[in-house]
């Protein structure tokens, strides 16, 4: 099964910046697909952004939409989030998932990280 290592939480002040990664391996397949989800405090748990391996397709919440940017270096199996302009509502925790469909559906990721807290001072 897929392991994945998400790196890269900590706390920053309203309009900083942050960069998550998220370090697959025991990667069988180059069709392998990354998704970043978060989950705050009393809040149902909302896909951001997803990406496949070795492709340029990409998908995005409207919440993060023109702030955050999701890369790869698929040599390296490593997904990474680029959160620009951080608000204190994007305070939560950042979990990686694998699955194998380009989406922000949590059900469709059966793999997880144990997630990177992030946390938005206002």
């Amino acid at each position: 099964q897929v392991q994945l290592v998400e790196s890269g939480g900590g706390s920053v002040q309203s309009g900083g910046s942050l960069r998550l990664s998220c370090a697959a391996s025991r990667v069988t397949a180059s069709s392998l697909c990354i998704g970043w989800f978060r989950q705050g405090p009393g809040k149902e748990r909302e896909g951001v952004a997803a990406t496949c391996l070795g492709t340029i397709s990409t998908t995005y919440s409207e919440s993060v939409k023109g702030r955050f940017t999701i890369s790869q270096d698929s040599a390296k199996s490593t997904v990474y989030l680029q959160m620009n302009s951080l608000k204190p509502e994007d305070s939560a925790m950042y979990y990686c998932a694998a699955g194998w469909m380009l989406s922000l559906d949590a059900g469709r990721f059966p793999s997880w990280g144990r997630g990177t807290q992030v946390t938005v001072s206002s």
